[in-house]
């Protein structure tokens, strides 16, 4: 970190506490049991966050730097994939660390992550149209996410490419079993945590990173909010898209998020329980973030137009122009009118095809998700509909 910047001073991207403390909504105070706006603490809360990391794995790349890096990474590998066990002498750093990823809290139910999975499962193409078009489309408004993708290159390295990486994790992720240690899940996210560590490391030393202004690259703040999409923005997108969602259902796929989270290297203080605990900590990190910039439309057109470089068997103009035109409509239904603006998407699009979609999709999956055979047969259609959805990105 810069030395002539307080690590406790506010980065400029954060709004003053007064801006933070809007009305609240009659509605969402009655759910929330109180004002969506942050108290004085757990401002300050956010604000710290933005000068923190992932001191475990922070800590782990600093002794990879000293021990050797194509070494230590070697090391590292074969720790992720067979388990630090298998490794003869391994050095303290390295097994301090596994070992501490190895031992699940004691807060983990397995029952609850079969559930999160299997329901996800189930919700087919809409878990991958709110994530697409809500999650990542409606993150690129908020400009502070978007730098480590400008000075790390990724801007310019083909949202195809990325957002497919993207979906392969989340795939992983969200297997039955698939955070077990060692399991691809449980390995594809210390990857990417090994991966978030070394682009700390390297733009906090850059002269063109300004600490004032954004904090500490890939911070604690960053980490939350990107978890939060997840698991409370998908949750909320999916009933907008007219997938109904059981309290228990909710609450398994919180859970899952929650361990996955933690694998990644988001504190305990940080991780929630329920879909409310978690609307009240995403309202809170995004008051930390800044407003759109030159960065926001420059990556919204990339991700919409990404659908127009699909690859289709048949009719492969024609189907490209639609599925550019589904992506479209569903963010206009979920973000609006100004918010399009703001991502340099058309404005005069209409939500047409959520609005079209909303009431087959609730009859769907009202009709098959409380018989066991249907309910099975939802699972299995649904993942098989995410699957080709990330391997068309992939050959993209």
């Amino acid at each position: 970190m810069d030395a002539s910047v307080t690590p406790r001073s506010a980065p400029t991207r954060a709004r003053p506490f007064a801006k933070t403390q809007g009305r609240t909504p009659l509605w969402l105070r009655l759910w929330l049991g109180r004002d969506m706006a942050p108290s004085r603490e757990e401002f300050q809360a956010a604000l710290d966050g933005l000068w923190v990391g992932d001191p475990a794995m922070d800590e782990l790349v600093a002794w990879m730097e000293e021990y050797g890096r194509g070494r230590g990474h070697r090391l590292f590998q074969q720790a992720l994939k067979q388990g630090v066990d298998s490794l003869t002498d391994a050095p303290e750093p390295l097994v301090r660390f596994f070992r501490q990823v190895e031992t699940r809290p004691d807060w983990v139910d397995p029952e609850l992550l079969e559930l999160g999975a299997r329901f996800i499962h189930g919700t087919g193409e809409g878990a991958t149209f709110v994530l697409r078009d809500l999650a990542l489309m409606g993150g690129y408004l908020l400009s502070g996410f978007n730098q480590s993708l400008v000075l790390t290159g990724a801007l310019t390295e083909g949202t195809g490419r990325r957002v497919a990486r993207t979906g392969h994790w989340w795939i992983d992720c969200t297997e039955v079993g698939g955070l077990e240690p060692l399991a691809a899940g449980y390995r594809a996210t210390l990857q990417v945590r090994l991966v978030h560590a070394l682009v700390r490391r390297d733009l906090d030393r850059r002269e063109d990173w300004d600490h004032e202004r954004w904090g500490l690259p890939l911070s604690q703040v960053d980490m939350v909010a990107t978890y939060l999409g997840f698991s409370v923005v998908m949750l909320n997108g999916l009933r907008l898209l007219g997938i109904p969602v059981t309290p228990r259902e909710s609450r398994a796929v919180m859970h899952l998020w929650r361990y996955a989270c933690w694998l990644m290297g988001v504190q305990e203080p940080w991780l929630v329980d329920t879909e409310k605990e978690g609307a009240l900590r995403l309202h809170h990190t995004l008051m930390t973030q800044s407003q759109p910039d030159w960065t926001t439309p420059e990556l919204a057109r990339a991700l919409a137009r990404e659908p127009l470089a699909h690859r289709f068997s048949r009719l492969q103009s024609v189907r490209r122009r639609l599925r550019y035109h589904m992506h479209l409509s569903t963010s206009r239904y979920f973000l609006g009118k100004e918010k399009m603006r703001q991502l340099g998407l058309p404005e005069h699009i209409l939500p047409w095809f959520p609005l079209v979609t909303i009431a087959p999709r609730f009859t769907y999956y009202s009709s098959h998700r409380f018989l066991p055979g249907l309910r099975e047969r939802l699972q299995q259609r649904g993942r098989a509909f995410q699957r080709a959805a990330v391997g068309t990105l992939r050959e993209t």
